[in-house]
């Protein structure tokens, strides 16, 4: 029999009733409410303790375990065990896999939080210091947690009062109201703003194909956007336009495809290969305006990272996945809301990064891809099924006449 204790908004984010359903959901595990206060304020914090059995020993462990992972705490837990990697990019077989949450470990005993939440990954122990360290990125002879003994997380909390925001990351459908979830929408990005923190967009290429580049340039001009991350098409095809007028050979005037067009995206790969880059395309007078311009304009953190499909690709894109994973983590402290639009694989990619404290807005016309994201682990995800050229302008047009309301630039 072990004990387990729970704190926080655990009725209003659903925590409790995790619990109780991972307790009731193995037929060897049983369970004793010993103590149970709900908050009476809105800001007050619920406790609940509980005693936990299991037909055996093995069973009981891995049922904590379990129970860890969403929030719980097992008051008599040791020190955090560690092994030594083998060699680089090795962990010992039984290293401790992390969430994206706020994750702490047992040092000396102390609880220690863990910097860098990130999913996926392992923590390495340096001393008194705790770090989420990717697979590649571990070296011989580090200090890798194991097992979940003296690990503890701190699942998301929900404050009793709900705000549109929290309240419409519930469901996927097309059905929300765009209009007041985009307001919102603007108001948490100038706060964010105001606080200090950047605002990402991870885009696709139908950013450009569907017209709304002109929008996304002025969010980064205006400085409403500071972080871009993407691929070698959403970059290549915003270049295409500036230099042709088209997206992948089709007028974005009129939508109709122009005459040989379909070279048009080949021939400005090469025109920005030949100069060395997009920075010198600038400087040489070449491209004076649209996405990219205006990012490196900016000097924003531009991320792009390649895939076995990419035509060209422009000098500027990173083609070792790892190196453009170390890139993207450079950045990720720093971030405070990212905008996922129209791009399922660098969504789900970048999300896997983004710690559980990150606003995100997952954006496409497919309900799909929206879905997806949240299924692999990005639980905070806020999705909102629409044509992507909507949502940049609508977002554009809200936070305009938010700021003018806040009387900030």
């Amino acid at each position: 029999m072990r004990e387990i204790e729970l704190r926080g908004h655990i009725l209003d984010s659903g925590v409790f009733g995790r619990v109780l359903e991972v307790i009731m959901d193995n037929d060897r595990a049983r369970y004793t409410i010993d103590d149970f206060v709900v908050g009476r304020t809105e800001s007050e914090p619920s406790t609940a303790r509980l005693r936990i059995e299991a037909d055996t020993a093995v069973a009981l462990e891995e049922l904590l375990d379990a129970l860890r992972d969403i929030g719980a705490v097992v008051p008599d837990d040791t020190d955090a065990v560690t092994e030594p990697a083998p060699k680089d990019g090795v962990m010992p077989d039984d290293f401790y896999a992390t969430t994206n949450l706020e994750t702490e470990v047992r040092i000396r005993e102390t609880w220690t939080p863990v910097a860098l939440p990130e999913m996926d990954c392992s923590v390495v122990i340096d001393g008194d210091t705790a770090s989420t360290v990717a697979p590649s990125d571990v070296r011989k002879g580090d200090r890798v947690v194991v097992g979940h003994e003296g690990v503890r997380v701190r699942a998301l909390q929900r404050p009793r009062k709900k705000q549109v925001f929290e309240f419409m990351s519930s469901t996927v459908s097309s059905e929300k109201p765009k209009e007041r979830l985009i307001a919102e929408i603007a108001r948490e990005l100038l706060a964010i703003r105001a606080a200090g923190k950047r605002v990402l967009v991870v885009g696709g290429p139908a950013i450009v194909h569907t017209g709304a580049g002109k929008y996304l340039e002025r969010l980064i001009r205006d400085d409403f956007v500071s972080a871009l991350f993407a691929g070698n098409a959403l970059a290549l095809h915003d270049i295409e336009s500036q230099f042709f007028g088209t997206s992948l050979g089709v007028n974005l005037d009129d939508a109709f495809p122009v005459e040989e067009g379909h070279v048009h995206h080949l021939r400005a790969v090469n025109r920005i290969r030949a100069v060395g880059g997009i920075r010198p395309a600038m400087d040489a007078g070449m491209l004076r305006a649209g996405i990219m311009y205006q990012a490196y304009a900016k000097n924003i953190p531009v991320v792009l990272a390649g895939s076995i499909r990419d035509d060209g690709p422009l000098p500027d894109v990173i083609l070792d996945i790892v190196e453009a994973q170390r890139a993207m983590r450079r950045y990720v402290p720093e971030i405070g809301m990212a905008l996922m639009v129209g791009t399922l694989l660098h969504s789900i990619a970048v999300g896997n990064l983004l710690p559980a404290s990150c606003k995100v807005i997952c954006v496409d016309i497919n309900p799909a891809s929206v879905t997806k994201l949240t299924d692999r682990g990005s639980t905070q995800t806020i999705g909102l099924v629409m044509d992507v050229d909507s949502f940049l302008r609508e977002l554009y047009q809200a936070l305009g006449r938010t700021a003018s309301k806040a009387g900030t630039p």
